[in-house]
């Protein structure tokens, strides 16, 4: 795919979707959709539902954003994003679904850098996906 503003190929996003729950991570995927944002590359999902196979695609590389979901069972996704953060050396941003805004506190000792509640507000998680994101996209010309 082409972006308007150039006639380079755009690499796309790869983001992780962690939750035991399938409908949460559908949730997901349908909310940020194909490209949450123009200025933003198009996204590729890898959905995942278990926590060992979270930490191998993050030390695989090559994501760009995690997206987990703080409810997730048995592990979930605050415990992991901490643990992320403290064994990835330059790990990507990542984003944590939590029960409900009174935990989004939660995601500070996680140490993730961005919180989102559930029900998920699609606007919400695409603005809070493209502020993540946009630190991982060189500037265009």
């Amino acid at each position: 795919m082409t972006s308007p503003h150039t006639n380079a190929v755009e690499a796309p996003l790869r983001v992780l979707v962690y939750s035991d729950d399938s409908e949460t991570r559908q949730q997901v995927m349908l909310a940020l959709g194909k490209r949450p944002h123009p200025d933003l590359p198009p996204l590729e999902y890898v959905e995942v539902a278990t926590e060992p196979v979270v930490i191998q695609q993050m030390d695989a590389g090559g994501v760009s954003l995690a997206i987990l979901d703080g409810e997730a069972v048995p592990a979930g996704g605050l415990g992991i994003a901490r643990q992320l953060k403290d064994e990835i050396y330059r790990c990507p941003p990542i984003l944590v679904l939590t029960g409900r805004v009174q935990d989004n506190w939660l995601a500070t000792w996680s140490r993730a850098e961005g919180a989102v509640s559930h029900p998920l507000d699609p606007i919400e998680l695409a603005e809070t996906v493209t502020r993540l994101l946009r630190s991982r996209v060189p500037a265009q010309a």
